[in-house]
């Protein structure tokens, strides 16, 4: 495991855009099991496993650096700068001495701070050569128009338009990696684009046992997911679903149905109608792309975890032979799930026009092409679960920033 040091001028708890995406990936470099510390000059410790250093002249606010800013911006290099670089060498020399990799998030293409800039540079130049730098640009001030008119020829300019040596370029888009190739003439296939993410978990007000269990099931990666809330009994003809469902992943491979509820608890039926369920997913050839939350608890979960998966689902699917009601219809309609159900009269008042129905004794192969349509057909279904897969920070984790450090 690597020992890694995070610099921005500030860090959370500041609010900021910047901000937020440092705590994140110092977070998940701690999952990970690196030594971890950010170097800030405002902010405060986020996580018991990531050590925050104040360096005040890190900042883009301060007195001291307000006053080089102020001369850079009217194109003047005065002694102030030097000695302000000269200052940030030696902090950075403390603060940096023992880490294997530096990350510096928009310090070397927005010009906050550019005696920091400078100074980082030199750095890099000189008596740190042994540490991986990674330069992670969200913007870029030489194609920002409302900076234009404070950047100038030469340094310390051009340092935010320059290819490094041996520095690690990265980028948030695809957008980025042009812009920055075009700035420091850098091979675009050489610089890394890594895109922000969104903590799924805490966005959603997803509960511990839930954030658990999808972690261990990966959930998340499946699509459509298809949610039957209901207890295992005949009469919630789970059968039709599971069936469906097989038809269904012929045109969308990662569909998966989830059954929340535990077996009913007033017929000893029931335990051999689950039996039966279970081996028609293993002749369908299902695995784990149906699920039974019954198989990890007998008890009916809390209902926090069931608005949970309402608002991961991409759809209900309701195959009742008869309800007194249809409360799902309702959870569904708050959450704005699309809705499929059987065309009975309790789900139909309901629904009305804006459900899908179909009979209880429905082909499986016409029910799962009535359903694949009308998903597909669904913009924002087709968004949120192209998010879902790529987006959430574990994967963005997994798949770019992992391989930059380890």
């Amino acid at each position: 495991m690597a020992t890694i040091a995070l610099i921005h001028h500030s860090a959370p708890p500041i609010v900021g855009g910047v901000e937020s995406v440092l705590g994140h990936h110092a977070r998940l470099m701690a999952d990970a099991g690196h030594d971890v510390r950010i170097i800030a000059a405002r902010g405060d410790a986020i996580d018991a496993r990531v050590a925050f250093e104040r360096v005040p002249l890190v900042d883009s606010r301060h007195a001291e650096v307000d006053m080089v800013n102020a001369e850079l911006a009217a194109g003047h290099v005065t002694p102030r700068f030097k000695q302000l670089v000269d200052k940030l060498s030696l902090d950075l020399a403390a603060a940096l001495h023992d880490a294997q990799i530096v990350i510096a998030h928009n310090v070397c293409s927005l010009n906050k701070n550019l005696a920091l800039t400078t100074a980082l540079h030199k750095r890099h130049a000189g008596p740190a050569r042994h540490q991986r730098l990674i330069l992670w640009h969200h913007d870029l001030a030489w194609v920002m128009p409302r900076y234009r008119a404070q950047l100038h020829a030469g340094p310390p300019w051009e340092l935010l338009r320059t290819a490094w040596p041996g520095a690690m370029q990265v980028v948030v888009s695809e957008l980025r990696r042009v812009e920055w190739s075009k700035l420091s003439g850098q091979d675009p296939a050489t610089i890394h684009v890594v895109p922000n993410g969104v903590d799924y978990a805490t966005f959603m007000k997803i509960e511990p046992f839930m954030k658990t269990w999808l972690a261990e099931s990966r959930l998340l990666d499946a699509w459509p997911i298809l949610l039957l809330p209901v207890r295992i009994t005949p009469r919630k003809n789970i059968e039709l679903a599971l069936r469906m469902l097989a038809a269904l992943r012929q045109e969308m491979p990662r569909a998966t149905l989830v059954v929340t509820g535990p077996l009913g608890a007033h017929s000893a039926e029931n335990e051999l109608y689950f039996n039966e369920l279970r081996a028609l997913r293993t002749e369908l050839g299902l695995g784990k792309a149906a699920i039974f939350m019954a198989e990890q608890s007998r008890h009916m979960l809390p209902d926090a975890v069931i608005a949970d998966f309402f608002h991961l689902a991409d759809a209900l699917f309701l195959p009742s032979r008869e309800e007194g009601f249809g409360i799902p219809v309702l959870e569904a309609a708050f959450s704005r799930l699309p809705v499929f159900c059987t065309d009975i009269p309790p789900l139909r008042g309901l629904g009305l026009d804006e459900a899908t129905y179909f009979s209880p004794e429905a082909d499986p192969v016409v029910l799962a092409r009535q359903v694949a349509v009308v998903l597909r057909s669904a913009p924002t279904a087709r968004l949120a679960a192209r998010a879902r897969a790529a987006y959430t920070w574990q994967q963005v984790y997994d798949r770019d920033i992992a391989p930059l450090i380890d």
